[in-house]
């Protein structure tokens, strides 16, 4: 699945034709260097291995240098895989950008989440509590109530919806519309929210 690599500018709002708001996050949407190509006779599998960011050597390890003096590239600070099915049109050092995409096409956005530290079930699960402050309840407003049964089975099933690390998850939404494309920026409006903090990165794949 043809894809490539943004950055998450943030979100905002445009108006169409008639005059309807839509909620849009913008993207900017490499522009991205195919940094390897690898094909099902040499690897297994097609795909083509995209670099965005810009990075100083020293932050690099020596591996990632020669990886990238092997092919006579700048060095990048993200790299990602995306699928294709034939890796013919696609050579290293070529650049991949917002032209790959269309206006009023539907694509997937991956991210990572924001993470949100450990919550309790009520914001983690959406529990609604364990009842009033009646009858000297004072402490247990937000509190996930029983979680297991009495000497049979005696455990607590795996899975159970308890407090815990919340966020910080690798999240994927699909058919985003793209609005708008401004080129010349390598910028892209998309319908909606994608996951992520202003700034993270994130992948766009076509359909």
């Amino acid at each position: 699945m043809l894809g490539i690599l943004g950055k998450k500018i943030g979100m905002s709002a445009i108006f169409d034709e008639n005059g309807v708001r839509i909620p849009v996050t913008i993207i900017e949407a490499g522009p991205c260097v195919i940094a390897a190509v690898k094909s099902i006779e040499t690897d297994g599998y097609n795909a083509i291995q995209l670099g965005y960011g810009q990075v100083r050597e020293k932050n690099l390890t020596k591996p990632e240098i020669g990886h990238f003096k092997k092919n006579n590239l700048t060095p990048v600070r993200h790299l990602r895989e995306f699928r294709v099915d034939s890796v013919a049109e696609y050579k290293v050092g070529d650049n991949l950008d917002s032209g790959i995409f269309t206006v009023g096409e539907k694509i997937k956005v991956s991210g990572k989440s924001k993470g949100k530290g450990f919550q309790g079930v009520m914001k983690r699960h959406g529990f609604g509590g364990v009842g009033g402050t009646t009858h000297g309840q004072s402490d247990r407003l937000r509190a996930p109530g029983s979680i297991g049964s009495s000497s049979y089975p005696s455990r607590v099933f795996p899975g159970m919806k308890m407090a815990g690390r919340m966020g910080n998850d690798n999240v994927s939404v699909r058919n985003l519309q793209v609005i708008k494309i401004i080129a010349e920026k390598n910028i892209i409006l998309v319908k909606g929210a994608v996951p992520g903090a202003t700034n993270s990165i994130v992948e766009l794949y076509k359909k």
